[in-house]
């Protein structure tokens, strides 16, 4: 069960602070733009490079075991399934010890936020849980699979995305503007790439990951968010702890970050990992705001071949 008292602590990180050239490459999905801009002329857009790693629903041959599975306590959004803190390889840990969520953990102006940042002295409002359940992962070992490449399980490759700068300062990706994944009905960055389609209606290749690594510059008076709504598990990790669980298989669902919460130090440039999955067909939502200057510190790396 989630325990919110158990949660680790936000560190002040021990890097120091440095400009960084965004990576225009190639990339997937990606959502995280990090960092107050230090020019008095902000980029119109950030270009972030990801990882996507494609899957064959459970029930295709060499399909995994995740994808297309019905949490045992249905559809919805479950939290707590995966470690506070990041492993040392820099991938999220699985525990099993998670929750179907009834009601979200709030702000004190309402806003949704992680269980890990839940604290009562700033007039959060407390989450309902509804039963122990992994939210449809079956184990540690189909888990570990998300977000490696593991040569007869799934294909990668690299895809960018681009967030545009708004009016009011943020960058935002959304699915629902971009023209590109606009014409295609939602998010889906390897149509007709390396699995392939599977066919159905709708035919989109729905059942992928999304793995994203930047950086950003902490600035205590930017007044920094990170705000992601969309669907199915998002994980993303600040300074290599929790600050976003949407875990599960769920329609679109948002939760929100004030970076000066974290208790981190500023000036100081701090880690941003972020990790998606699609699991199920019908749709594919995917939308992040954000006025970090995210940048991608170096160019990820593909180990699966793919054609």
């Amino acid at each position: 069960m989630i325990n919110t008292t158990a949660r680790h602590p936000f560190r002040r990180s021990a890097t120091s602070s440095r400009t960084r050239t965004a990576l225009l490459t190639a990339g997937v999905g990606a959502v995280l733009l990090g960092g107050a801009v230090a020019s008095a002329d902000p980029p119109e857009s950030l270009h972030l490079v990801g990882i996507v790693r494609d899957f064959r629903e459970r029930t295709a041959a060499s399909g995994h075991t995740d994808f297309e599975r019905r949490p045992d306590r249905g559809f919805g959004l479950y939290c707590g399934n995966v470690a506070s803190l990041l492993g040392e390889d820099g991938k999220p840990v699985f525990t099993g010890a998670g929750s179907l969520i009834k009601t979200q953990w709030r702000d004190s102006t309402g806003r949704p936020i992680a269980w890990t940042l839940f604290d009562a002295s700033r007039g959060d409002l407390p989450g309902l849980t509804n039963g122990l359940s992994t939210g449809g992962i079956t184990s540690t070992e189909s888990f570990s699979q998300w977000f490696r490449d593991v040569p007869g399980v799934n294909l990668s490759m690299p895809v960018t995305l681009t967030f545009h700068r708004q009016a009011d300062g943020t960058y935002v990706f959304d699915d629902k503007s971009d023209p590109a994944y606009q014409a295609l009905g939602g998010f889906f960055p390897i149509e007709h790439q390396l699995l392939g389609n599977p066919g159905g209606s709708p035919d989109r290749n729905f059942h992928f990951t999304f793995e994203l690594n930047t950086e950003f510059t902490y600035h205590a008076d930017g007044n920094q968010i990170f705000k992601f709504i969309g669907d199915d598990d998002v994980w993303v990790f600040i300074d290599r702890r929790l600050v976003i669980d949407l875990g599960g298989v769920h329609g679109a669902t948002e939760q929100y970050v004030d970076l000066n919460r974290l208790g981190l130090e500023d000036g100081q440039t701090y880690r941003l990992d972020f990790f998606f999955a699609e699991r199920h067909r019908t749709q594919s939502n995917f939308r992040v705001q954000t006025n970090l200057v995210l940048q991608t510190p170096r160019l990820p790396q593909v180990t699966a071949a793919f054609d």
